[in-house]
Formats: C-alpha cells, structure tokens, sequence
C-alpha cells in the first residue's frame, strides 16, 4: 500500500474509535496498518510529521492521536 491509503485507513479507524479513545499504542497503529513495526513506524513517523497524527507521552507511556483531538488538546495549548 501508498502512504495516501495507509494515511486514510489510520485517520478513518481513529475517528471510528474517538467516541472511546483518543490516544492509542503504536501496537494499535501497527495493527490497523499491517505489515512489519518498522515499516509500520516509518508511516507513523511520516503522519506525525505531516500534522496528522501527534506523539504523546507521559513520561512512561508513548501513545499517538489525531492532532487536536483528545481530552488534552485544549489544556496543552493553554497559557
């Protein structure tokens, strides 16, 4: 698969999952884009750079999301 599809398939199942989550594991990311964790972190890497996705990390837990979604999105931007 092109990365155009792959992007559409993350961003389509995370908007399906946002009315339960808004942060995932790179197991669930790797999940949804099949194939290999290291091509699979390659895509990953390339739709954060692309605004589309955003890191998260609490110290402990790594975990993606759609950029600006989540409970967090409106506290982390605050003065």
């Amino acid at each position: 698969m092109e990365y155009e599809e792959i992007k559409k398939k993350v961003v389509d199942e995370l908007t399906r999952k946002l009315k339960t989550k808004s942060k995932f594991y790179f197991n669930d990311l790797a999940g949804i884009i099949g194939g290999k964790p290291r091509e699979a972190k390659k895509f990953v890497t390339q739709m954060i750079e692309d605004g589309t996705l955003e890191f998260w990390s609490s110290g402990s837990t790594s975990m993606y999301g759609l950029k600006g979604m989540g409970k967090q999105a409106g506290a982390e931007h605050e003065d």
